[in-house]
């Protein structure tokens, strides 16, 4: 029986299995979904479907760097407890490398690690340690040197926080430092040039709304926008902000005294984003009682 893209699609919404895992399973039973089911399930690779739903907002960031180019990779799992353990931390070792030979996350999911492809790799540790994983995304950056930075490590190049930092020119120490500035400060954009104007038109509305409550006349109340605005570009912009090592000087300053510029970042924290759905086991006993 000829196997269509449709019928191997259906089999991998059903069980979570990879694409080469469905499509296999398919030839093997003649084209029989609910064989192909059960030839799945007896190899351990339809367990993942059983996972699939539950929330993954654990897990690591891991870096890597070659050549003047990094990437951060955020892998994610259900439990801290598996964040901690060696397979899994291979396992994302494994996808940092892939990732610097890649573009985006599509490419990265479908590149080859040792003969499978990542998306199918982290199907099989679904399935083998047991609890829902994904990969989530990830960010390069390129420069004239570029140094990484991970936080809260759970192993070498892989933590809670992986920052990147790009530097005009080499200078590992203070690229260092920029890094774990960054990975404190959390700043939304390198520069006013690079923040997003939606995001600059909602602090600067708010401003006007506030400074209006004062009763102050228009004139004024220009004066203290301006004021308050570039406050706020201090505050969120990496290059404004003061420097954690030496808060006399901005982030900026410091660069210029290193003799280096800061041209770019990335930083990604583990879980960000993601609504965490707490269960309250207490309560769902208490409404069944209720019912």
């Amino acid at each position: 029986m000829a196997i269509t893209a449709a019928m191997v699609k259906e089999l991998r919404d059903t069980t979570g299995a990879g694409m080469m895992d469905a499509k296999k399973a398919l030839t093997e039973n003649d084209g029989s979904m609910e064989a192909a089911v059960d030839w799945l399930r007896t190899k351990g690779l339809a367990k993942a479907a059983k996972k699939s739903g539950r929330t993954a907002a654990e897990g690591l960031v891991a870096v890597a760097v070659a050549d003047g180019m990094a990437v951060a990779v955020e892998v994610n799992s259900e439990t801290d407890f598996v964040a901690k353990n060696a397979d899994f931390q291979k396992m994302v070792s494994d996808i940092a490398e892939a990732a610097l030979k890649v573009d985006d996350i599509d490419a990265l999911k479908a590149a080859d690690v040792g003969g499978k492809t990542v998306e199918s790799m982290v199907t099989d540790k679904i399935a083998t340690i047991g609890e829902n994983m994904s990969v989530r995304r990830m960010a390069k950056l390129s420069g004239g040197s570029v140094v990484s930075y991970v936080h809260n490590a759970a192993a070498p190049g892989m933590g809670k926080i992986g920052v990147l930092v790009a530097l005009s020119s080499s200078n590992d120490a203070f690229g260092k430092q920029v890094a774990m500035h960054v990975a404190a400060a959390n700043p939304a954009s390198l520069s006013e040039a690079d923040l997003d104007a939606a995001i600059v038109d909602k602090e600067r509305q708010v401003q006007i709304d506030i400074a209006r409550e004062s009763g102050k006349p228009e004139q004024v109340i220009e004066k203290m926008i301006e004021g308050r605005m570039k406050k706020y570009m201090a505050e969120v912009t990496l290059l404004n902000q003061q420097f954690v090592v030496n808060p006399d000087v901005t982030v900026a300053q410091a660069a210029k005294d290193a003799g280096v510029e800061v041209t770019g970042y990335v930083r990604l924290e583990v879980g960000e984003g993601i609504e965490k759905v707490v269960e309250d086991f207490a309560a769902e006993v208490a409404a069944v009682g209720k019912s």
